[in-house]
């Protein structure tokens, strides 16, 4: 952090594990907004906590439209409500998606197990039927 309260580019692909790629693609898409002192860049603690807040979203596996979205609400007179309101509404529906997926793959993988079992029971006939002599 410089002496300014500005953190360098470095500074945030460090503590954040991102590479300045990925700092400049939010950049892009207008999800963090650093000061231009020459060629480099300065950001401010907002942008700490806009990246803290894309990264920990992306985990939760919403898209950087539903994150910028919801850091957006945040600008507006009644922000931080609505924010909140936003995000407990994708949360939701990402709760709603992750389930459905664990019921597929739950299901999946009981189909996996009954395949499995029947062609073992198979295998192990046929290597009986090759033990037996032949007459």
């Amino acid at each position: 952090m410089t002496k300014e309260n500005f953190f360098l580019i470095t500074d945030l692909t460090e503590e954040f594990g991102v590479t300045t790629r990925t700092l400049r693609f939010y950049e892009d898409r207008a999800l963090l907004t650093p000061v231009r002192r020459g060629r480099k860049r300065l950001y401010r603690p907002r942008d700490r906590t806009r990246l803290r807040l894309i990264l920990r979203g992306k985990r939760l596996g919403l898209t950087l439209d539903e994150i910028s979205e919801i850091l957006d609400l945040f600008d507006r007179p009644s922000g931080e409500t609505m924010q909140i309101d936003r995000l407990l509404e994708r949360i939701d529906a990402r709760r709603e998606a992750l389930l459905a997926q664990r019921e597929d793959i739950e299901k999946a993988l009981s189909e996996l197990d009954s395949v499995e079992l029947k062609a073992r029971t198979r295998l192990n006939a046929i290597i009986e039927k090759e033990k037996e002599p032949t007459a």
